[in-house]
Parts: C-alpha cells; structure tokens; sequence
C-alpha cells in the first residue's frame, strides 16, 4: 500500500520537476528574442535589471515552496511510522486513511499555489516583455 503512494508521489514529484524546468526553460529563451527598437544601453541596462528581479523572485518563490514540500514530506513519514503503533485494525485503517487525506491534501495544496504563482508570473513576465517591449 505505502508502495503505490510513495510511487504516485515520486511520479507526482517528476512531473512537477519537468514542468518546472519547462517553464524555465520557456522563460529564459523568449526574453532573448524580444525586440527591442531604439533601445539605449541605459534602457536596456535598466530592462536587464527588471528581469533579474523578476527571475530572482520567482526561483525564492520557488524554493519556499519546495521547503514546505519537503517538511511536509518529513511529517508525513514521520506518521507513517507511527502507524505501527496502532492497536487494532480498525485503529490501523483509520490512521492510514487520515495519512493518505493528509498527503494528497498537502500535494494539492502545494500543487495549487504554485499554479497560481506561475499564473501571476507569466502575467508579470507579458506585462514586462510588451511595456519594455514597445
């Protein structure tokens, strides 16, 4: 049983890790392309500067995120072992089930936040590339 969950949560941690790097990724090789008409060192000293914010925000962001991750992770162990603990199988069933709820439930809620962030980032990245841009 706590096979095929580390297992979800392994496929679950990949497929965060990709979309994140592909999100990176997409970051990284628009801002190059952006056209830039008439622009001065100094506005394009001063664009640089606003992408570096950008990017530095979004990857502390990031590793907050991943912080809370892994001390949920950590607690939610922890609970596993405990389990062991139990004194019937009825006392058994009941604290996996609170464990399993508890780690989808952090999943989610991490999963969640994050797809916000990465909606208000791409609207912070659009809003730079066409104000800066035009």
């Amino acid at each position: 049983m706590f096979a095929s969950v580390i297992e979800s949560l392994h496929k679950a941690t990949e497929a965060n890790l990709y979309f994140q790097q592909e999100m990176y990724k997409k970051f990284v090789s628009l801002w190059p392309g952006v056209p830039v008409p008439g622009a001065s060192t100094e506005e394009a000293k001063k664009q640089q500067k606003k992408w570096a914010a950008f990017v530095s925000d979004v990857l502390k962001r990031q590793e907050e995120y991943i912080g809370v991750q892994f001390k949920a992770g950590l607690q939610n162990i922890e609970k596993a072992f405990q389990l062991g603990d139990a004194k019937d199988v009825e006392e058994l069933r009941a604290k996996t089930r609170e464990l399993w709820q508890q780690c989808f439930g952090s999943l989610k809620e991490a999963y969640e936040g994050q797809i916000h962030d990465y909606q208000k980032a791409v609207g912070k990245w659009f809003e730079l590339v066409t104000k800066d841009g035009a």
